[in-house]
């Protein structure tokens, strides 16, 4: 029996979001970022977030800690649970009292999220004195203490330095003891090993498993590196045009994809076979279609070989092909 997605249930998740839709209101027009998507993520877990640029995922992340900027964003409806809470409900100041201290992130470039202005070890006690209520002594303490823990080295030095001053992979770790300062129940990581190179992003992940089995902290993570994907997170989700098209754990996305899309990216992975082989890797066609003209039925199927006429007339609802694997496809209703 093909269940749809709100007809599961989830046993007390520490986040659930729940038709959240999120538009932006341009002089070109409205454009529906994200469009109706529903998932949750458990204690201790990490969900992945996957998909190509201009899919979702950023907007997802920000819809849900609250920064998206008004104008032009606005989140239309839905409703993102937090511990049983109802987070969107909350007002601007009862947000400033989450953010940092229950839901902590990390930027995708840390060299435009920190102040160029401030000393690194200045910025994250703020943080901690503004959650914690700890004196500027113990604040400093404290982040001595983080940046010990996330691996930088000579912190006592450290906490003077500005952010030039540090390179990108420790730039990054101070932005890990930033997220990680007051114990947050969830972080949520934007692509955060996108602009260091392939030693650094190993070095970073680890440590972002190492703290999260330490704290208990529960990761949303965002990329579009399916490497990244495999190695950390428990269960993913692909997103395409503000949709969720497939939701598994992640064994199942590898080894069992059900929705083209989600095929097309793990075919454009390298591999050894392929090198081996000398086999040209396999491209999606075409690029994610612009936002103000959306094709019409499902939102992949101007790029997809598997697509029919039902495909361009009406968009498929995200359906259950097995207990934990949902995927957004008229192939499969």
């Amino acid at each position: 029996m093909i269940q749809k997605y709100s007809e599961r249930s989830e046993s007390n998740p520490l986040l659930k979001v729940i038709n959240l839709k999120t538009n932006f209101y341009t002089e070109s027009g409205v454009v529906n970022a994200i469009a109706e998507i529903n998932f949750s993520l458990n204690q201790g877990d990490t969900l992945g977030i996957v998909g190509e640029s201009g899919c979702g995922k950023t907007v997802t992340a920000l819809s849900i800690i609250r920064l998206i900027k008004s104008p032009p964003g606005k989140i239309e409806s839905g409703q993102i649970i937090l511990e049983g809470v109802d987070i969107l409900k909350f007002s601007r100041r009862e947000m400033r009292k989450v953010r940092g201290k229950k839901i902590s992130m990390i930027f995708q470039e840390p060299m435009t999220s920190l102040n160029p202005l401030m000393k690194i070890g200045h910025q994250i006690s703020e943080v901690i004195c503004l959650h914690q209520g700890l004196s500027k002594a113990g604040a400093r303490n404290k982040t001595i203490e983080m940046f010990n823990m996330v691996g930088i080295r000579a912190p006592d030095k450290c906490f003077f330095n500005y952010p030039h001053q540090m390179s990108g992979g420790m730039q990054q770790r101070a932005m890990i003891a930033m997220a990680l300062s007051c114990n947050p129940r969830l972080m949520i990581a934007d692509e955060p090993t996108t602009a260091l190179d392939v030693t650094i992003q190993a070095q970073i992940l680890n440590l972002m498993q190492k703290l999260q089995k330490e704290i208990g902290t529960s990761i949303l993570l965002i990329t579009h590196n399916m490497g990244v994907v495999a190695q950390m997170a428990k269960n993913v989700i692909v997103m395409y045009a503000g949709r969720i098209m497939e939701s598994a754990p992640v064994e199942d996305i590898f080894e069992q994809p059900y929705h083209p899309y989600t095929i097309g990216l793990l075919e454009s992975i390298p591999n050894l076979a392929s090198v081996k082989a000398k086999r040209r890797l396999r491209i999606i066609p075409g690029n994610v279609p612009s936002l103000f003209n959306l094709p019409t039925g499902c939102k992949f199927s101007n790029r997809c070989a598997k697509s029919y006429s039902k495909c361009l007339q009406e968009e498929p609802p995200l359906v259950s092909v097995s207990p934990s694997h949902m995927c957004k496809c008229w192939l499969y209703v």
